[in-house]
């Protein structure tokens, strides 16, 4: 093996292996150029090949080259001679001593210069990459690039940029310049916008999802909380929430039949009011029940009753907290006036109908299945559109301040051919309704809970029901063959005469029996009234005193 002039051993051809340089004690840092120990350097590989760049390095570019600062050489160099078949070594130290190597590439071009020490050891460069006290170098390898010498540079890198310290192969390709540095306000509003319209898509994309979907749950629809206020006192509503309490149903059995009606309270001693033929199947051993609007329920006994004028009264016992049903006037109703029915038509308690008052002083019969007119009933009726059906009779029909001013009785039904109350195969409601004014009512109710009975107004004759002209006339002879006008009856003192036709009472008109009935049982006893008469052909006046007469 050669030695150079310094005394460094120069490793044969194709070994591979470098001498070893001496390793300074730890925390102590090399001397570059002054002879001090240097970092160990690696081998040299027998075929070296060309590694890949190291991350971040600088390409090398002709027109920016920077020699190196050297040692003064002791001599001059020559150039180590391209050998393209790696025969030559070109780390090999020249035997002229000098401590600086020069390389030249393939194209006769000068490489940098390596300074050495005084032994003929490379030193490294005075660089960025310097390692520091105590730590090992990290080798830096110099690939092949375009042709050039290779060969291993220990830790040196002669083409490191001193900007990043990280060495560039030769040949790199410049990395693009940086991008101007935009506005940081124009970046602000750009990137609002793109959030913006990526806010707007998701809006519009959730939004079509639900329209389509229903929603991302369940579904709950909206409703309106309502209204949480009350009613006003003359107001369907009001009118109802206030007579309701006062209601009643009336449950009837009897031996043969039973049925349902309506009832309402008169007093807070249990007294109601209903229509005789609801309470008229329990007869004297059935069983009436009777519930409330609250839930209630109570037996109930029959305090009297009157077929004539279709009314009765019950009493319950046993039961706090009654609320009379406040009473009105009958006689002040006008037609149109605005009423509410209450009852239970085919047993639907608390039903509540509205309607108007469609006619005053209907004359309605009602009744009449026994035959011999005892159980007939007449009735100076309020007609009402409020609809009223079977299960209603006996409930009350009130005016617009909740007040009493009638008692529904009787419908006219589509089936039948003249009025009648429920019952039987009677059709349901038709808009023709009847009630018993609540004066009459309230008179027949007194009567029935102060005696029993009722005492009916009378005029002392005997008429003619079959009688087909106009008005009603009375019969030439009475049923049981004694004289039509009975003697010293208010009749006979009225001057009424067999065969006389009565047309007219206090004025207004009579067209058959049936109303003349009607108009004198809407009446008391006592009361005068003024008949207007046909006999023979003439017409004159009597001035008559009602009687009475009381129906067992």
């Amino acid at each position: 093996m050669a030695t150079p002039a310094h005394g460094t051993g120069v490793p044969p051809q194709g070994t591979g292996a470098m001498p070893q340089a001496a390793v300074p004690p730890p925390g102590q840092q090399p001397a570059y150029g002054t002879g001090a120990p240097v970092p160990p350097q690696q081998p040299y590989p027998a075929q070296p090949q060309p590694p890949a760049a190291p991350a971040g390095a600088q390409p090398y570019a002709d027109s920016a080259r920077t020699p190196m600062p050297q040692a003064e050489p002791t001599a001059p160099h020559a150039p180590v001679p391209h050998d393209p078949a790696g025969s030559h070594d070109p780390m090999a130290t020249p035997s002229s001593g000098t401590d600086t190597t020069v390389l030249t590439k393939g194209d006769g071009a000068r490489l940098p210069a390596v300074a050495h020490d005084a032994s003929g050891a490379p030193l490294p460069p005075e660089t960025h990459g310097a390692p520091h006290p105590g730590q090992p170098p990290v080798p830096q390898p110099v690939g092949q690039q375009h042709g050039e010498a290779t060969g291993h540079w220990q830790q040196y890198d002669p083409w490191r940029s001193p900007q990043h310290g990280a060495a560039m192969p030769l040949g790199t390709p410049p990395p693009p310049p940086a991008a101007p540095r935009r506005n940081r306000r124009g970046a602000l509003a750009a990137g609002a916008v793109a959030l913006a319209l990526l806010a707007g898509g998701i809006g519009g994309g959730v939004g079509a999802y639900i329209e389509r979907n229903g929603g991302l749950g369940s579904i709950e629809l909206p409703q309106d909380t309502g209204d949480r206020g009350g009613r006003k006192a003359d107001s369907v509503a009001g009118i109802a929430q206030a007579a309701l309490p006062s209601v009643v149903t009336l449950h009837v059995r009897g031996n043969s039949e039973q049925g349902t009606g309506t009832g309402f309270v008169l007093d807070k001693q249990g007294h109601i009011l209903t229509n005789n033929h609801v309470v008229e199947p329990a007869g004297t051993g059935g069983e009436i029940s009777v519930s409330f609007s609250g839930g209630e329920t109570a037996k109930a006994k029959v305090i009297g009753r009157d077929g004539g004028y279709d009314l009765a009264v019950v009493q319950v016992q046993g039961v706090s907290g009654l609320r009379p049903l406040a009473l009105g006037d009958s006689d002040s109703v006008r037609v149109g006036d605005p009423v509410v029915a209450i009852g239970a038509p085919y047993n639907l308690a608390n039903t509540v109908t509205a309607g108007i008052i469609s006619a005053k002083q209907r004359p309605i019969t009602a009744g009449g299945k026994k035959g011999d007119g005892s159980d007939v009933s007449y009735v100076d009726a309020l007609q009402t559109d409020a609809p009223i059906n079977p299960g209603n009779s006996g409930g009350p029909l009130v005016d617009s301040r909740a007040r009493v001013i009638g008692i529904n009785s009787a419908i006219r039904a589509a089936d039948s051919s003249g009025g009648g109350l429920e019952g039987g195969g009677q059709g349901g409601s038709i808009g023709l309704g009847f009630a018993i004014p609540i004066n009459q009512g309230k008179w027949v109710a007194e009567q029935l809970i102060n005696k029993g009975r009722v005492m009916h107004p009378v005029i002392g004759v005997t008429l003619e029901m079959e009688y087909a002209g106009d008005g009603a006339r009375v019969s030439s002879k009475s049923k049981d063959g004694g004289t039509p006008v009975t003697p010293g009856g208010p009749g006979a003192k009225a001057g009424i005469k067999p065969r006389d036709v009565i047309t007219k009472v206090d004025g207004q008109p009579v067209h058959s029996g049936e109303e003349l009935i009607i108009k004198i049982r809407s009446h008391r006893p006592g009361d005068r009234l003024t008949l207007t008469l046909r006999r023979d052909g003439a017409e004159q006046t009597a001035q008559l005193t009602l009687g009475a007469s009381s129906q067992e």
